[in-house]
């Protein structure tokens, strides 16, 4: 190709890179909103062996097509204690394979493949009345559209191979692997993908565009980028959840590195990994994180306690800890006052999450450092509710109309509801807790699971409730209302289990048969306390009826 036209070709090539982009995050919110509950059961009880959690971090990367999701939801269990960080980081590893292997199940080209899973997921879609066959729906017409971005790639690509600039500049990246290791990590950071990353860079490949030296250097890049991608979303988090993504990165990152400058001073031939250029590369890619899964997986521990040792632990909390968002100056600016309430309330609530993901670890084993850092977040969260409320009834005496008057009421509503939740989790269940040490008896196993289980769908809602008190979402919305029912119906199974096992007069059940009762029914009431966050959103979009959410949509 002589003289392109390089603006309708550089546009060809970005809306087929963007389609690829979002295709495959398309394939990922389907696959959250389907079968969030059961990835998060299945991460969580898979941290009893290091090859389970291996295995179960590769399957969930491959249905959600993200490490980065698995490293997110990993990192929240290590956070609450449900998952110690030997076992977090060999559920990582089992991630980074399993994300090279569906990038590599993508790259397969079956033409009739993208008219039939249209045509499926099309129909599921707006045929579909339960939530997962919708869903469903929403996952087919993800992966027919990454074929689809792919073909278009391919079809964008194929002038440049004529193209004398463009075949210079692949081949400098293929001389200066440092450069295009640099790219690699910087797009895969960009698009927030690896499993992108990788499908683009391969397609290149295919095309006969780029040499197989500069592919391997920018898929090496790519999984440095890729682990990049959770630290960065978990700087805030809790201090063993951050040693955890740490180590993963290190440990990819660094052994990207160390594969790429091997490769680049020995100079393997690379004939074995496939027939051609583009399968060279994705087997390589395959091969690193297989490599790096065996080598590291016998010692999880070890590594997690070595890396772990960079981030210290962390010192007595900052006096900008109690900083309230109230401010008394705003109060003459009605919504500038409201976002300041609603930033108050969104406080609260992340202040009642975080009296709430210790509990099991609590449960397990009484510790009196926690129990007091409960207590004294709960005296801190009362304090914000009070003041909230101080506040919203100061800014409605200076008069406000009915729109603004009725966000008032809203958020004092959210407030005290949140603050009913702090105090299920402060009092009842801390006393539970404190019964059950004290009375040194402990649940059965079915019933500890249960608990546990129970425990960690109620947390997933409230992450979600925190979500939408920022995005105000309706889709959001009315997935936290209909879990309300959902958590109601298997509480109410639980109790029956619970039941159950007393009439078989299994011991620990008799033992513990109140702690476990109030115990589901205070995680029940945390529950409703964070739904309620949706009904103002449900009632303004007319999808809230009487008794429950409208049907339509």
């Amino acid at each position: 190709m002589e003289d392109p036209n390089l603006t309708l070709f550089f546009l060809q090539i970005a809306g087929a890179a963007a389609l690829l982009i979002w295709s495959v995050r398309l394939v990922r919110t389907g696959v959250e909103r389907a079968f969030s509950a059961q990835l998060r059961l299945w991460l969580r009880r898979s941290g009893q062996s290091r090859i389970l959690a291996a295995l179960t971090g590769l399957t969930s990367a491959m249905a959600l097509q993200s490490s980065t999701a698995v490293a997110v939801l990993t990192a929240n269990f290590v956070s609450s204690g449900g998952i110690a960080v030997a076992a977090g980081l060999a559920i990582l590893l089992g991630a980074d394979l399993g994300s090279a292997l569906v990038a590599k199940l993508l790259l397969v080209r079956q033409t009739w493949l993208i008219p039939v899973l249209l045509l499926a997921g099309v129909v599921m879609f707006l045929r579909g009345h339960q939530k997962r066959v919708r869903q469903g729906g929403r996952i087919l017409i993800g992966l027919a559209l990454i074929f689809v971005s792919l073909d278009m790639l391919r079809a964008a690509t194929e002038p440049l191979t004529e193209s004398t600039a463009a075949v210079a500049a692949m081949q400098y990246l293929g001389r200066d692997t440092l450069t295009a290791f640099v790219i690699g990590a910087i797009f895969a950071w960009i698009v927030h993908s690896s499993v992108a990353a990788v499908l683009l860079f391969v397609t290149l490949v295919l095309q006969g565009l780029m040499p197989t030296s500069a592919a391997t250097a920018l898929i090496l890049g790519a999984n440095l980028g890729g682990a990049f991608i959770a630290f960065a979303l978990t700087l805030a988090a809790d201090v063993e959840a951050r040693r955890l993504i740490l180590c993963n990165l290190i440990l990819r990152g660094g052994g990207a590195a160390l594969t790429l400058a091997a490769l680049t001073a020995l100079q393997p031939p690379m004939g074995w990994l496939g027939a051609t250029p583009a399968a060279q590369a994705i087997h390589l890619h395959i091969l690193f994180n297989l490599a790096l899964l065996l080598l590291i997986l016998p010692f999880t521990s070890t590594a997690s306690r070595a890396i772990g040792a960079f981030i210290p632990n962390p010192s007595t909390a900052s006096a900008l800890d109690h900083i309230t968002a109230l401010d008394p100056g705003a109060l003459g600016a009605p919504d500038r006052a409201l976002s300041c309430a609603t930033r108050e309330v969104i406080r609260i609530g992340e202040l009642v999450e975080a009296m709430l993901r210790p509990i099991p670890a609590l449960y397990a084993q009484w510790d009196d450092t926690t129990a007091e850092a409960i207590t004294e977040t709960h005296g801190s969260l009362r304090k914000r509710h009070f003041d909230t409320k101080l506040y919203l009834a100061q800014l409605n005496r200076n008069g406000l109309n009915e729109e603004r008057s009725q966000r008032s009421m809203d958020l004092s509503t959210i407030a005290t509801n949140l603050e009913a939740g702090g105090d299920a989790i402060a009092t009842t269940m801390l006393s539970l807790a404190r019964r059950l040490n004290s009375e040194g008896v402990q649940f059965s196993r079915p019933g500890w699971q249960e608990i546990c289980d129970f425990h960690d769908r109620v947390l997933a809602n409230a992450q979600l409730a925190l979500s939408v008190m920022m995005t105000q979402h309706p889709d959001d919305a009315r997935e936290l209302v209909a879990e309300k029912d959902s958590i109601r119906t298997l509480e109410q199974e639980l109790q029956r289990a619970h039941l159950g096992r007393l009439r078989e007069g299994l011991a620990e059940s008799i033992e513990t048969s109140n702690i476990h009762q109030e115990t589901l029914r205070a995680l029940k009431q945390v529950n409703t306390s964070f739904t309620m966050v949706a009904y103002p959103i449900l009632t303004e979009t007319g999808d809230l009826l009487s008794s429950r959410i409208s049907s339509r949509g």
